[in-house]
């Protein structure tokens, strides 16, 4: 974040990252939609409205659209700062494709899935857009391999994460927005640097994922 005071408050409540829901002293991590509905006491339905199948061939297209778009980027813009955060393109672009590398490593081991996990760094060697691509190309590879083994179990037993307990479904779920929102992002950035985005995301790709048409967060 680079609003002080939004650091400042979350050090305040004892959160480490970001979105949470406060409410005075108690805040919930805004990570899982059900969690927040709970928290703020609303009449609402707050899960998953895609099956596990229908999660698979959306976060598939992603992915597939994220190297795409990453083979864009010109590699002398790589080091920029994205709006509003203290990140550089190529730890957005890296991101994108760890955030399933993290989901799949928590889904492998039945390890607790760690804050940590998520926003590890890319390697010193990983300073090119080509190298990014490969890197997520490998993911996609291990992502098909993953639910070719797993589409017939249950996607409603608890999972460990960071947050609390939440369901596999809604890991799932929440992995695979998370990805599209930065991969929409990812277009932003190819348009600002008057690069006409391949193929972007469209409104149909974010249809029944908790998200919103703002893709910057002003924070």
């Amino acid at each position: 974040m680079a609003d002080e005071g939004g650091l400042e408050e979350l050090r305040r409540l004892g959160a480490r990252s970001v979105p949470v829901v406060s409410r005075g002293d108690r805040f919930v991590f805004a990570q899982v939609i059900s969690d927040v509905v709970q928290f703020l006491a609303l009449d609402e339905n707050p899960g998953p409205a895609l099956s596990p199948t229908e999660l698979y061939a959306r976060y598939e297209h992603v992915l597939e659209t994220a190297v795409r778009l990453v083979r864009q980027m010109p590699d002398h813009k790589l080091e920029l700062q994205l709006p509003h955060r203290p990140r550089s393109y190529r730890m957005l672009m890296h991101h994108i494709f760890q955030i399933p590398t993290a989901y799949l490593d928590m889904e492998d081991t039945g390890e607790t899935l760690t804050y940590e996990s998520l926003v590890v760094r890319p390697s010193a060697e990983m300073r090119t857009s080509a190298a990014i691509v490969a890197f997520g190309e490998s993911v996609l590879t291990r992502f098909h391999a993953w639910w070719d083994r797993v589409k017939d179990e249950d996607f409603n037993r608890p999972v460990p994460t960071y947050f609390g307990e939440t369901s596999r479904h809604e890991m799932f779920e929440r992995t695979v927005w998370h990805s599209t929102q930065h991969t929409r992002q990812m277009a932003s950035l190819l348009e600002q640097a008057g690069i006409v985005p391949d193929r972007p995301l469209g409104p149909d790709d974010i249809r029944s994922l908790p998200l919103t048409d703002k893709i910057w967060d002003e924070t």
